[in-house]
C-alpha cells in the first residue's frame, strides 16, 4: 500500500514549519495539484512551538521542518515529537552545507532531509517515501497481535523492507548507478543506499541484517537511518562506519548485527574510498568484461563491538569501469545440487557480456543467479547495487 494508495481514504496531513513568510504560498502553488485532488492536506506552523501545539490538537501524518527558526528551533522540535505521537515520520530542510545539523536530525530520528533550494520534484519523491514508509509500518502494528502465521510476518517485514529502498537512481554525465533486490520467503534484511554529498561525491551503501521478520526489517531501518545521517557528517568512509556501529551498539538489546559495505565516490577523479564491517569486497569490471575483486578492508559486523575500528581502502574507477557490491544471497545462491554460485562465477559472467551500463551490470547478475540456482528454492535476500564511471567530468 503505497502513498497514494493511502489517499483513497482520506488526504494525508503533512505540517510543514517554517519561519519564512513565502514559503506557504510557494508550497501551496507548487504542490497544488496534490492538495486539490485531496491527496495531501497541508497546514503551516512557523516555529517549533507553534508546531507542538498544532500536533498536540489533531492528527498528523508528517512533519516538514526547517532547522533554523526562532522560539524551538527544527532539532529541538524533532525531540519533543515523540512524545506527542510516536507514529509521525519528520523529515527536515536545511541549507546543504549544514551538514552536522543535518546529520544531527537523522540520528534524532528524522526520517530524510531535503536541502534549500527546495526542488519540488525531489520533495515529492521524499515525500512519498516517507509516507509509504509510514502505511507499512502502521499496517504492521494492526496486524501484528493478528498474525497467526510465519509467512504473514514476513511478508509484512518484506514490504517493510522495501518501502525504504531508493526507485530512482542518479544517472549523471561521468556515472550512472542501479540497484535491485530479489526479497526471499525468509527475509532477511538486505538493504541498499544512494547518498549524494557535498562537493558533487556520492555516497553508496549495501548492507546485509541479521536474523528474519519484522525484527531484522526494523533493524535495518534503524541502520539505514544511522547511515545517511552519519555519511552526511563525514568524508572517510571508516569513521562513518564507526560511527554508526557505535550508535547500534548503544540501543541493540536483541544482540543483532548487520554486515555493510560503505563507499564513496569521486567522479572528477574516479577515487573510490570504501569500508567495510564484515562485508564481501567490492568487484571492479572493465570495459573488456575482466573482473578484479578489490582488497578487502578490515572491519568487523556492526552493532557487536561498540569499540571496533574499520579500514579504509581506496581504489581508483576508470572510465568505462563498473564497481558491484553485492550481498552473500548472490555469492551463495545454491542449485538443486547444493553448490554455491560463488565469486568466481560471479567475476566470470562478464567475460562475454561486459556492462554497458550500471543497471545492465545488476541484470546480468541476477540472470546468472537464477539460472544457476534454477528450481532450487531462494532462502536469502539477492541484492546487487552497480555504479559505473562513464567518464571524468567536464
Amino acid at each position: 500500500m503505497g502513498a497514494s494508495s493511502g489517499a483513497a481514504t482520506r488526504a494525508y496531513r503533512i505540517l510543514v514549519v517554517d519561519d519564512e513568510p513565502d514559503l506557504e504560498r510557494l508550497v501551496r502553488q507548487r504542490m497544488r495539484r496534490d492538495i486539490r485532488s485531496g491527496r495531501y492536506q497541508m497546514e503551516f506552523a512557523h516555529n517549533g512551538v507553534e508546531a507542538l501545539e498544532m500536533l498536540g490538537q489533531s492528527e498528523f501524518d508528517m512533519v516538514l521542518s526547517d532547522i533554523n527558526m526562532p522560539r524551538m528551533d527544527g532539532l529541538t522540535l524533532l525531540k519533543q515529537i515523540p512524545s506527542v505521537d510516536s507514529d509521525i515520520r519528520a523529515v527536515i530542510v536545511s541549507a546543504y552545507g549544514d551538514m552536522a545539523n543535518i546529520r544531527t536530525a537523522m540520528n534524532r530520528g528524522a526520517f530524510d532531509f531535503v536541502t534549500k533550494p527546495i526542488d519540488f520534484d525531489d520533495l515529492r519523491v521524499t515525500i512519498d517515501r516517507t509516507l509509504e514508509n509510514l502505511a507499512v509500518w502502521r499496517e504492521a502494528l494492526a496486524s501484528r497481535d493478528q498474525l497467526v502465521a510465519l509467512e504473514q510476518e514476513l511478508n509484512v517485514a518484506r514490504r517493510m523492507q522495501t518501502s525504504i529502498l531508493p526507485a530512482k537512481f542518479p544517472a549523471k554525465p561521468e556515472y550512472n548507478v542501479y540497484a535491485h533486490m530479489e526479497a526471499a520467503k525468509a527475509v532477511g534484511g538486505d538493504f541498499y543506499d544512494v547518498v549524494n554529498l557535498e562537493h558533487g561525491r556520492l555516497g553508496v551503501t549495501i548492507a546485509d541484517v541479521s536474523g528474519k521478520g519484522v525484527p531484522a526489517a526494523l533493524f535495518m531501518m534503524s541502520s539505514r537511518t544511522l547511515l545517511k545521517g552519519s555519511a552526511i557528517g563525514s568524508r572517510n568512509p571508516a569513521d562513518v562506519l564507526r560511527d554508526v556501529n557505535s550508535m547500534l551498539v548503544e540501543e541493540n538489546p536483541a544482540m543483532m548485527f548487520v554486515t555493510m559495505l560503505y563507499a564513496v565516490f569521486n567522479p572528477e577523479t574516479g577515487e573510490f574510498a570504501y569500508a567495510s564491517g564484515g562485508h564481501d569486497s567490492p568487484i571492479v569490471v572493465g570495459s573488456d568484461g575482466t573482473a578484479t575483486v578489490l582488497p578487502r578492508a578490515d572491519g568487523i559486523a556492526l552493532g557487536v563491538l561498540g569499540e571496533a575500528e574499520f579500514a579504509c581502502n581506496t581504489a581508483t574507477l576508470q572510465p568505462g569501469e563498473t564497481a558491484l557490491l553485492y550481498t552473500d544471497g548472490v555469492s551463495e545462491a545454491q542449485n538443486l545440487r547444493g553448490e554455491q554460485f560463488g565469486i568466481d562465477r560471479l567475476c566470470a559472467v562478464f567475460a562475454e557480456n561486459p556492462p554497458e551500463s550500471a543497471e545492465h551490470a545488476t541484470g546480468v547478475i541476477f540472470q546468472a543467479v537464477t539460472d544457476f540456482a534454477g528450481n532450487a528454492p531462494q532462502f536469502d535476500d539477492i541484492t546487487c547495487l552497480a555504479l559505473r564511471r562513464t567518464g571524468p567530468a567536464k
